[in-house]
């Protein structure tokens, strides 16, 4: 039964994509806010297919310090919803992308349109140059950016270490960080077509303060991210 529930929700997945994509196209000539609201209206109806299909609920937790205004945000990566999900909350995420996400059609191109961040990964010192420049553009507006620190999607309950980009950003743009842990990996995972049933949570944490030395925020922001989404993969 899981098995022909994943497969009807990958289906409808992709068709729903698919659908929006084409159908919505003229958004592209649209402000850049239209394509935002756009693309938070195709994740909420992810959310209502997972429910519907999947028997798997969305929860986000943490509300008290959930950004609303402009915002470094550090998120555990499990898989391919947590691009998705928090356009669904955040009034207006700017995602911190690997380039080649970018080149996808229609999708990419909404990424674009919406003023995602590009990051290319081989770009060494370059790279995290124009990430810190291309992210002060992003906070002209009240935006909130959302990087994943690891870099790509980690399994749950594994360890990857922690990318340098995110002390850059903390660094130069001397603002205040709000990690987010998630369990999402263990109903979607990173690799397959398996959903499985229970609740996926999203857990904003309590921020952590402008300054602290790169070491120190370093230990403090993998401390509370992977205590955090343990403690969510064990309910």
């Amino acid at each position: 039964m899981m098995m022909a529930r994943s497969l009807l929700f990958v289906a409808l997945f992709y068709l729903w994509s698919t659908v929006c994509g084409l159908v919505l196209t003229p958004m592209f000539l649209a402000p850049r806010a239209w394509t935002m609201r756009t693309m938070a209206v195709w994740g909420r109806v992810v959310i209502v297919l997972l429910r519907l299909i999947c028997n798997i609920r969305v929860e986000f937790r943490g509300l008290e310090h959930l950004p609303r205004g402009r915002a470094l945000v550090a998120a555990k990566h499990q898989c391919m919803f947590d691009t998705m999900a928090p356009l669904s909350i955040l009034p207006d995420a700017a995602y911190v992308m690997k380039r080649e996400l970018l080149r996808i059609p229609f999708y990419g191109w909404f990424c674009v349109k919406a003023e995602m961040i590009e990051l290319d990964r081989q770009g060494g010192a370059g790279a995290l140059r124009r990430l810190i420049a291309d992210s002060r553009k992003r906070l002209t507006e009240p935006r909130q950016l959302i990087i994943f620190p690891e870099g790509t999607r980690t399994p749950p309950g594994a360890k990857t270490e922690y990318q340098p980009g995110v002390a850059g950003l903390y660094r130069d743009l001397a603002m205040p960080c709000t990690p987010m842990a998630t369990n999402s990996g263990a109903h979607w995972p990173a690799h397959g077509f398996l959903r499985r049933p229970g609740v996926i949570v999203y857990e904003f944490l309590e921020p952590i303060p402008a300054g602290l030395h790169r070491g120190a925020f370093m230990r403090e922001l993998e401390t509370r991210i992977e205590t955090a989404s343990r403690r969510l993969l064990a309910e």
